[in-house]
């Protein structure tokens, strides 16, 4: 199905005004699409709430071209003729597909964007998702490598060649500075400040921020550097501004980094399910572990809300431990225990 007008006037308004990722744009496209699908196929038509929705890629014939031709002409209306009812019978139809409650949660809040921007425009007098509530989250912390993990997992990179070099370097600034895989992949030569410890991140939303860098990944940078610039005075296609580039000299892909740090848990015996973005939680983890306030920490991760930080403190309870077995007297620490009647 096609992009209806009513959805790419949205998506320009998240890319050109609200300045979201492609990537960000893309997906909000995507939950868009499926609800349309939703409206056409399983409103408009009164078909039962387990079909299908429509999706004509990849069908062939006259008949899948007439249906998406017809649920082209559909959408616009039945996304402005929406109902609460409707939009909770969507929600129930994802649950009977077994969406999980995150993925739910996330398709919902889409369509409060979507009809929080129709209101603003004038096209629609209320919005019918105000009334919907977010289904009830099952809290899961997020993963965290320990030290002696997240050195095992630096150090094996080699440094012999400039592929090694450039690798180490990549997994030391992902976790000494949190940021984003897709921060780190948009990263120019001279947004690393050598002197003043200090990297240049552009972050979602195109908000740009900067943040501390130890003198361990900054030494590997440049060590990688001189290879680098080594390999790019004999190649012509070497990218002069990007810092990670592949093989031909050309910005490496988020993917790319994934499928590296893949090869580096095989050979170092780490657990394979560890991503990129487990260094971003290890490094906020070990931050307030460190004694670093939630604030510091939001700003170094470039959370737009505190909120969004706060699952970090969950993972903190190792030093909390400490610190209450340290001064609790009947935790097994070394003080005198006192009875006291205050009950």
């Amino acid at each position: 199905m096609e992009e209806s007008l009513t959805v790419q006037k949205f998506l320009d308004y998240l890319k050109y005004e609200r300045r979201f990722s492609e990537h960000t744009a893309k997906c909000y496209g995507a939950d868009l699409r499926q609800y349309g699908e939703f409206l056409v196929v399983g409103v408009s038509d009164g078909r039962p709430l387990d079909t299908e929705p429509i999706s004509p890629v990849g069908q062939q014939g006259g008949s899948a071209t007439a249906v998406a031709t017809q649920a082209n002409t559909k959408v616009d209306e039945l996304l402005l003729s929406a109902s609460t009812d409707i939009v909770r019978t969507y929600l129930a139809f994802l649950n009977e597909k077994q969406y999980s409650k995150a993925t739910i949660a996330r398709k919902l809040a889409t369509l409060r964007s979507f009809y929080k921007f129709l209101v603003k425009r004038n096209q629609l007098t209320s919005n019918p998702v105000v009334a919907v509530r977010t289904p009830k989250q099952e809290k899961k912390l997020p993963r965290f490598l320990d030290y002696e993990e997240v050195k095992k997992l630096l150090d094996t990179p080699p440094l012999d060649n400039w592929l090694g070099a450039r690798d180490r370097a990549i997994l030391e600034t992902l976790y000494s500075t949190g940021i984003r895989v897709s921060e780190l992949v948009a990263l120019n030569m001279d947004d690393v400040d050598f002197l003043g410890e200090i990297v240049h991140v552009r972050g979602k939303g195109k908000k740009e921020r900067i943040t501390p860098i130890g003198s361990s990944a900054l030494q590997v940078i440049q060590y990688y550097m001189e290879y680098r610039n080594k390999r790019a005075q004999n190649n012509t296609n070497f990218d002069s501004k990007v810092l990670f580039v592949n093989k031909h000299g050309r910005r490496l892909s988020t993917r790319s980094v994934r499928r590296k740090m893949d090869k580096y848990l095989k050979m170092a015996g780490l657990d394979p399910a560890i991503s990129p973005h487990t260094l971003r939680h290890s490094f906020a983890t070990h931050m307030l572990n460190n004694g670093a306030d939630l604030r510091s920490v939001q700003e170094l991760l470039g959370h737009q809300s505190l909120s969004t930080t706060q699952i970090y403190t969950h993972l903190t309870t190792t030093k909390l431990k400490d610190v209450y077995e340290s001064a609790h007297p009947r935790s097994g620490g070394n003080g005198e225990h006192k009875e006291t009647n205050d009950y």
